[in-house]
């Protein structure tokens, strides 16, 4: 990565520099500053940018924050390129920089490229993202899309925020699910056989998928286990099965441009006993005790008994009653597996990152109550979010999409990318915050229109390639020779292009990759606004033919607001079109 400050970045550290003047002056003691940002302001007019370094830091020191921003912009106006500091409401800082500053930053773009907008922050301290980490019981359904590519573009912009990622999917092969699988291979199997096996019974996977799965297992075995009991060939047939839906599903991953680094096994890990060693580590600490769950809420059946079972203490995390991690057989619970396979993630990263589906809202507490226990007793609890997403509901002519004969009751993920493609998809799923519900209507996701925010997106890199295709043939190249000679309308583009790198920034800071989406379409809004002037107004065109300087400036502009388009694109995985 090339090492370069940023525009942004370096007014935040003149703001600092500045507070270090006022602390080395007695003007104020020595204060966190965690709080201070700068920014731009919400209203354009009111300048460049703007600091609340007074308003946070005046309580603390012990003054007023007006008195203190009076001393702060008496500091900020000696820095180089600071044409005015003026002081708004109570105490916010709004500052006023010379132009040439943001056409120094329209150079660092294309000195940068691909980089431009890369961080250090993540200092490279390792996170862990879990996402998708569906039942190994099927192909990929659009229930699983959207927390798939939420994580998939996370872990791309923490890599590159600085941090080394592990993308990790948690495969969920040791509960009753995957029994109910074996058992639904086999019918394919006795089918493949010869045996006409009618409707696939009730409980079981009725998919076609499972097709194939059964011709293979009876050129693998033949008839050895047609009749044989289940005993004998449950233990073979869910292996084998498993192994086939994972193919499955990382199949259908990659035709979302989605790779795990790591598969990891709950079968494999209960086997090297990790669940009764984080038992043993929360019984240590009186975090598990043996005990009764309470009755059910409501009217108690006639046939409930109180059982005795080994309980984590997540009352004392802000649950409403202490939760089983064993069951009356001995078996793990979900959560007992759930939090064995947390503590084993944990002895191998700074920091933890679960993208989960909206209906498991209601578990998110304990297992942040309980990885924080264990992680102490690694010596440093470790910072572990859940990142909820909600359903995608599928749209078609105003109505529901129907459903899959392929997969049984739902819509495939590669039924979805085929008819619209990967980027329209990806770009889709990051349209909204992942908490909010999203329609995906088939129609309007492919619509050319300003509503498509993927088309707009798309097209407007696509202006961009076709204004530097069309220049090119009329003699005209891409220069910053002459700079000075754009204008405010121009400036204002820039300032917005500026913001990517902060953007980056806050948005991996706050592990939402949507952000970059959002900020995508405001900076194809700008693009496609300021060519919109050259309409009505032909010397705003990006092409004056008689103004061969100018033009070469303007494509310069357009070069690199280009350049930053494909680097957030990419963030997200999705590819910059050449032309539409």
């Amino acid at each position: 990565m090339t090492d370069t400050t940023t525009l942004h970045a370096a007014f935040a550290a003149h703001v600092d520099a500045a507070l270090d003047a006022l602390e080395a002056a007695g003007t104020i003691p020595a204060l966190p500053r965690g709080a201070v940002a700068v920014e731009p302001p919400r209203d354009p007019s009111h300048g460049d940018l703007a600091t609340n370094a007074a308003m946070v830091l005046a309580k603390p020191a012990g003054t007023n924050p007006r008195a203190l921003a009076e001393a702060l912009a008496a500091q900020l106006r000696k820095v180089a390129g600071v044409t005015s500091v003026e002081i708004a409401g109570p105490g916010f800082l709004n500052l006023r920089l010379d132009p040439a500053l943001w056409l120094g930053e329209l150079r660092a773009i294309a000195a940068l490229a691909g980089d431009y907008g890369r961080s250090a922050m993540g200092k490279g301290t390792t996170v862990n993202v879990e996402y998708v980490s569906a039942n190994p019981t099927g192909p990929m359904h659009m229930g699983h899309c959207r927390g798939a590519v939420v994580g998939d573009a996370l872990a791309s912009l923490l890599e590159y925020a600085g941090h080394d990622v592990i993308r990790e999917y948690y495969v969920n092969d040791a509960g009753s699910q995957v029994d109910v699988l074996a058992r639904s291979a086999h019918v394919r199997y006795r089918e493949a056989l010869g045996e006409a096996v009618g409707e696939i019974p009730e409980g079981l996977y009725p998919g076609d998928y499972l097709v194939p799965v059964g011709q293979a297992l009876a050129a693998e075995f033949g008839d050895a286990y047609a009749r044989a009991p289940e005993a004998e060939w449950l233990v073979p047939f869910r292996e084998r099965a498993v192994a086939a839906m994972l193919d499955m599903i990382r199949a259908d991953l990659a035709l979302l441009g989605i790779h795990h680094d790591l598969f990891s096994s709950e079968a494999e890990l209960q086997a090297a006993g990790k669940p009764e060693q984080a038992e043993k580590w929360l019984r240590d600490h009186d975090l598990v005790y043996d005990g009764h769950l309470e009755a059910p809420k409501g009217k108690t059946p006639d046939d409930w008994e109180p059982v005795e079972l080994p309980l984590f203490r997540s009352t004392r995390f802000g649950d409403d009653q202490d939760r089983p991690i064993r069951k009356s057989d001995g078996s793990w619970t979900y959560f007992g597996a759930d939090l064995a396979y947390h503590f084993q993630k944990a002895e191998k990263t700074d920091a933890l990152v679960d993208i989960w589906g909206a209906d498991h809202a209601g578990t998110v507490k304990r297992i942040k109550a309980a990885v924080a226990a264990l992680t102490q007793g690694q010596g440093k609890e470790k910072p572990f979010e859940v990142k909820l997403v909600q359903m995608v509901q599928l749209m078609k002519g105003g109505q529901p999409f129907k459903m899959s004969k392929r997969a049984g009751n739902f819509v495939t993920l590669a039924d979805v990318v085929e008819m619209v493609g990967k980027d329209v998809v990806r770009f889709t799923m990051l349209t909204r915050k992942p908490e909010a519900q999203m329609d995906f209507d088939f129609d309007k996701v492919v619509e050319a229109s300003k509503d498509n925010p993927v088309f707009y997106v798309q097209y407007a890199h696509a202006r961009i390639r076709s204004t530097l295709r069309k220049g090119a043939a009329e003699g005209f190249a891409p220069s910053d020779e002459a700079l000075d000679r754009l204008g405010e309308e121009e400036l204002a583009v820039i300032r917005l292009a500026a913001q990517f790198p902060r953007i980056v920034e806050a948005a991996a800071a706050a592990r939402e990759p949507h952000r970059i989406a959002f900020y995508l379409y405001d900076l194809a809004g700008a693009l496609h606004g300021y060519w919109n002037l050259g309409n009505d107004r032909p010397e705003k065109r990006f092409i004056v033919a008689s103004d061969a300087r100018l033009t070469a400036a303007r494509l310069y502009l357009a070069a690199q607001i280009g350049q930053l388009i494909r680097n957030g694109l990419a963030l997200l995985g999705v590819e910059a079109v050449e032309e539409m």
